[in-house]
Order: C-alpha cells, then structure tokens, then sequence
C-alpha cells in the first residue's frame, strides 16, 4: 500500500515538474484539438488574437470565456447583417442591369414564399437543436469544473497522504509492541488476555458474558415492573411528608409565639388550663385513691 502511494505520489510530482499536468487540463488546451478536426489550417485557440484580450487565452477563466461569447456573438450578429444587406442589394442589381432583366410574376414569390417558409422552419428547429446542445454543453462544462476542483483537492490530500500512512503505521507498530509487553496471559483481569484467548476458551468466556448480559436484562426487567409501584409509594410518602412539614412549621410557629408571650408576660390562657387539668387529675387520683 505504502510502496502504490509513493509511486503515485512520484508520477504526480513528475507530472507536475514537467508542467503537463496544468496544461493537459487548461480548457484552451482540451480545445485544441476540436479546432483541429474542424479545419487543420485554422490557427490554434493558444496563438490566435482577438480585440477583446490576448492574455485571456493565457489564462482563461468563466468570465473571460464569457466575455469572448458575448463579443463574437455580437460580431458575428453584424457580419450576418453585413452580408444580407450585400447579397441583397447584389441580386437586386444583377437582375435590373441584367440582360435581359430578371422579372419575378407573383407566383414565383409565391412559390419562395413556401420555400421560405420552409426554410425558416428547419432553421428554427436547428436553432432549438444548437440550443439544447448548448445548454447541455454548459451543463457538461460546469461539471468539469466541479471535477477539476475535486481532482485538484484529491491531489493536494494525495500528497500528504505517504506521512499520514507512515505516522499511522509507527502508531499501530508502537501499540502492538506496548501490548505485547503488557499481556500477562495468567491475569484475568487484563483486557489483552482476554483479546488473545483461543477458540473454545473465547466461547466459553462469550457464554458467561452473555448470562451475566441475561441477568442483567431479567433485573431489568423485574425492576421495571416494579418501578410503577414504587414511584406511587414515593408519591404518597411526599405527600405525608408535606403535611407533617406543614404540622411541624405551624407547632414551631406557636411555641415560638407562646415562647414570646410567656417572656412578655402576657398568658394565653394554656398555662391556666395545664394547673386546671393538673389539678383535676390530681383530684381524680385522691377518689381513686380513695375507692380504692
């Protein structure tokens, strides 16, 4: 793995010196050919010049490309033009000097009318053609883009990839050697002697793990159904525990009052009512007493 890597890290670099790389994917370049088979005497896009920029073919980019559209398009729109008024105004001269003069009778119009009827018909269905081509085109052109963007992140990830593969190799190397100094086969506690068990004695150990799992689900299961139960229990021990809350704030709250009218002498009538009941008990006692 580490010896591919290297080799293709290698041929990219090679690529890269050599300059073939940026120039096998520049788009004046992928055009290069097309102009070629088209026509072999045209010059090539790379050498050609125009009034819009030279140095734009040096470097194209999107908007100088789309720059180039908008100028030839306009140009090419005035040379249309150019050429139909010349042609016209040649016909027209040809056939009123002409010997004898051109007469066109109206079925004759007639008849180019049809045909040009036809021909503007087949036009415009070319023109919906060259359209979708073009739109395809673009499409096709904004997903080279996409690509080339991808593949020039690929690569910049491609040339750091030799380290990362290398560190990571030392790392799992610096593990296992750690681990191996580490095992202790005969404690069975350790984590690495359980990883390195043979067959029969990992199944046997997956057996016991998977009751203890079991067992766990059962108490699980038990505490689940009983949780219902437990949390009503809890609710109304809450509740009980509110009101004797409630009890035991109001029984401090008059004893601190029956403190502080004791301390400024004024009675609330409980410490006569306590002699009167200890003097009626005591009373009692004596009848008894007594009877008895």
């Amino acid at each position: 793995m580490a010896t591919s890597s290297a080799e293709a890290l290698a041929a990219l670099k090679q690529l890269e010196e050599k300059g073939d790389l940026k120039k096998r994917l520049a788009i004046i370049r992928i055009s290069e050919p097309i102009s070629a088979e088209v026509g072999g005497s045209y010059p090539s896009p790379s050498k050609r010049s125009s009034d819009v920029s030279v140095s734009n073919f040096d470097d194209p980019t999107p908007a100088s490309l789309e720059a180039d559209l908008s100028h030839y398009k306009e140009l090419f729109s005035k040379l249309r033009f150019s050429y139909l008024e010349q042609v016209t105004k040649e016909k027209f001269l040809r056939s009123i000097v002409g010997d004898p003069p051109v007469i066109v009778g109206h079925n004759e119009n007639t008849e180019l009318e049809t045909q040009l009827a036809d021909v503007k018909a087949e036009l415009k269905a070319r023109k919906e053609d060259a359209r979708i081509m073009i739109e395809e085109m673009e499409q096709m052109g904004r997903d080279l883009a996409s690509r080339y963007k991808n593949v020039e992140l690929q690569t910049t990830q491609l040339s750091t990839l030799p380290a990362s593969i290398e560190n990571l190799e030392s790392t799992i190397a610096t593990l296992r050697a750690k681990q191996v100094v580490n095992m202790d086969p005969s404690d069975p506690n350790n984590a690495s002697s359980s990883q390195n068990l043979p067959l029969p004695a990992t199944l046997a150990l997956l057996a016991d793990r998977e009751a203890e799992l079991a067992s766990l689900n059962r108490q699980l299961a038990a505490l689940k159904n009983t949780l219902p139960r437990k949390t009503r229990e809890a609710e109304a021990m809450e509740r009980e525990c509110g009101v004797l809350e409630r009890r035991k704030s109001d029984a401090i709250m008059q004893a601190r009052e029956a403190q502080r009218k004791k301390q400024q002498g004024e009675s609330d009538g409980l410490e006569e009512m306590g002699r009167w009941y200890r003097g009626a008990e005591e009373t009692l006692k004596e009848l008894v007493g007594t009877e008895s």
